[in-house]
């Protein structure tokens, strides 16, 4: 029995500034620091190969002394209303009602609520009374990846089923006003807040690329290198400066073991939908594919408008394939990384 993935629809915050006018708040925050720390900084987000992003949040609330508690005020009811319409969205896309999906699963890392997002989504869109829940809190950027993949256990299991994956992000709630670390500083200039939604399906009618395998890769003695830390001034960012380098080091044994499996090379892939975590995990990865005449641009473009949307960045990219006319027969990689640390792969055939 196949389980496809028949639509996916982004939804973006309302709010959104060009790298170019948040230069002036991050100025602000860095008065009274050394001149060539600024600059530093200043270069950083510059460099970062990222355009523009969205938030739930205008700046001024950004660059802005509040508690936890305030900051994840906002994230709870905006996030509320990212996927409130971004699952509408996806509905419409597939022509389905909400009715008609059997298990949500909600991903997210940037907040804290409880009960978690999928029970206020069944109850403001009238799901049914019956569907299965899972909330993903704690699988950071790979989460997007996992959530699919949990969602093809389920409907593999179930004949005629629907799921839906809804991941929703805002890495800009979790901006530590007080802390001048390379940390805080570089996952703000990489980092925007966004949300998508990914409908899958195990009915033979319905269309859409089929999911051929999915895989999960640990990497031992990793658990360092990315994640966050619960602090009183909230969640502060822990990201190693090996994690692109340990990627390039792991990534023949994340790829071709998996791509074998499949009596499959990197020859016979034809799209690569990659989680762009920033330019430097890009670039490594872009490195190690460019030799083989592949690329990574669609990975690029979303990190430029939009920037690293933690667990949702992935599907965003996904969107841009599925919107198009691919031949059938076309197969692609969805491979994303995580707090673990993990690498999680899905094989797609048109």
């Amino acid at each position: 029995m196949a389980v496809k993935i028949t639509a996916v629809a982004k939804q973006l915050p309302k709010y959104s500034r060009e790298t170019k006018d948040i230069l002036p708040f991050v100025e602000l925050w860095l008065d009274g620091q050394e001149e060539r720390f600024k600059r530093k900084v200043l270069k950083i987000f510059e460099n970062a190969a990222v355009d523009k992003r969205y938030s739930i949040m205008d700046p001024e609330e950004v660059f802005v002394s509040t508690s936890f508690e305030e900051k994840n005020d906002i994230y709870i009811r905006e996030s509320i209303k990212l996927a409130e319409a971004s699952l509408q969205k996806v509905l419409d896309k597939a022509n389905l009602q909400p009715t008609d999906i059997d298990y949500i699963i909600t991903v997210s890392c940037t907040g804290i609520m409880i009960p978690s997002l999928d029970a206020y989504l069944i109850n403001s869109l009238k799901m049914k009374q019956d569907i299965v829940r899972l909330p993903v809190t704690e699988m950071g950027c790979a989460a997007g990846v996992s959530g699919i993949i949990y969602a093809k256990n389920f409907l593999k299991a179930n004949p005629n089923k629907r799921a839906v994956v809804i991941a929703v992000e805002a890495p800009t709630a979790t901006f530590q006003l007080n802390d001048f670390s390379m940390v805080n500083i570089v996952s703000a200039a990489i980092f925007g807040d966004g949300c998508s939604s990914v409908i899958l399906s195990s009915y033979d009618h319905e269309k859409g690329p089929e999911i051929k395998d999915e895989a999960m890769y640990h990497f031992y003695d990793a658990n360092h290198m990315m994640g966050f830390k619960l602090k009183n001034t909230g969640l502060q960012m822990i990201l190693d400066q090996s994690v692109p380098q340990t990627i390039a080091d792991h990534f023949p044994k994340i790829i071709h073991p998996f791509l074998e499996l499949n009596n499959l090379t990197i020859e016979d892939i034809d799209h690569l939908i990659f989680h762009p975590g920033g330019k430097k995990i890009v670039q490594t990865v872009e490195d190690l594919f460019g030799a083989l005449g592949k690329n990574i641009d669609d990975t690029k473009e979303v990190l430029r408008l939009f920037g690293n949307m933690s667990s949702a960045t992935v599907l965003y990219v996904l969107e841009r394939f599925m919107d198009r006319d691919l031949p059938k027969g076309d197969k692609g990689i969805m491979l994303s990384f995580g707090p673990g640390f993990s690498a999680q792969r899905i094989l797609l055939e048109w």
